[in-house]
């Protein structure tokens, strides 16, 4: 007896054009058929993952505490369990190797004699990268981008905070501070090749950029350490943004040499800025704080 979803069934060329990623699965959870959203969301093309299982190091879906859904709470086994839809907010693992925020809808597929056959997962992206892009490509020229990242650089960052500093002196708009340090990044470059240290540095940039809101401002600080400006925050939700960053940095990697999986962490220090301080102090008050969470252990924050 066959048990994958019968593509035939549905329209593929429909599912093709849809701009919802979209996959079915059998009973085993063996994925019978990948769209081309599916492709453009995730990195991986159809070739890439038919035929194989969903938890086999392809998207790894966590939630925002980092936990593998895949381990704990699968919706698709879920709905193949029960026969009932459901939908989650889960981080989904990009081939790239960072994380990317996903709202997932979760459906059974029932056979002839109506039996569970399989499921089908819709998927998409909570932020849009292409207005993403399009913000970056506001940046006023390539002066203010990093070349590696594509992210904003140093020069960029520092016009934002001292016009942020001025909002919180004149308008009393609170202002907080992260910087975030890849820890024993040295050690990656050695072993692997400065190939392999770029690739994460693009890698961490991008999950960064992923976690942070809208309104905040990421931006490369220099070799491995990145800063992110976050206005009109309050001390609680500092926390949670220097949390999330810290999971889903942690839970990111990239493939090398064959099918070796390389994983970082990072180090996060953070701020609120202080009224009539100056740009160099309340960096160096976050940078301090970093140092702080390096000598805690590593993998952690400091707020």
């Amino acid at each position: 007896m066959n048990l994958l979803p019968d593509i035939s069934l549905f329209d593929s060329s429909l599912i093709d054009s849809m701009f919802e990623g979209v996959y079915f699965v059998d009973r085993e959870r063996k994925i019978s058929f990948w769209n081309k959203a599916a492709e453009n969301i995730t990195g991986y093309k159809s070739e890439e993952v038919v035929g194989k299982r969903c938890s086999d190091n392809i998207l790894r879906h966590v939630d925002d505490k980092g936990r593998e859904l895949c381990l704990i709470g699968c919706p698709i086994a879920s709905s193949l369990g029960d026969g009932k839809s459901r939908g989650a907010e889960v981080f989904l693992h990009h081939k790239d190797g960072h994380r990317v925020p996903t709202q997932v809808r979760v459906a059974p597929i029932f056979g002839e004699g109506n039996e569970i056959i399989g499921a089908v997962e819709f998927f998409t992206e909570k932020r849009n990268r292409q207005r993403l892009i399009q913000e970056m490509e506001r940046l006023k020229n390539e002066v203010f981008k990093d070349e590696l990242t594509q992210m904003a650089n140093r020069k960029f960052l520092l016009l934002q905070i001292r016009r942020h500093l001025q909002e919180l002196n004149s308008l009393r708009i609170p202002l907080g501070a992260l910087m975030i340090d890849i820890d024993h990044f040295k050690k990656i470059n050695d072993m692997y090749g400065h190939n392999v240290g770029d690739r994460v540095l693009v890698m961490v940039s991008r999950t960064i950029v992923m976690a942070v809101r809208e309104i905040d401002t990421a931006a490369r600080w220099g070799g491995e350490e990145f800063f992110v400006l976050l206005p009109n925050i309050d001390p609680e939700n500092l926390v949670k943004v220097a949390e999330r960053i810290r999971i889903q940095i942690e839970n990111s990697w990239i493939d090398v040499r064959g099918n070796n999986v390389l994983k970082v962490t990072a180090s996060i220090g953070g701020v609120l800025a202080a009224r009539g301080e100056s740009p160099e102090e309340m960096i160096d008050r976050a940078d301090k704080k970093m140092y702080y969470a390096k000598q805690e252990g590593r993998n952690r924050i400091n707020v």
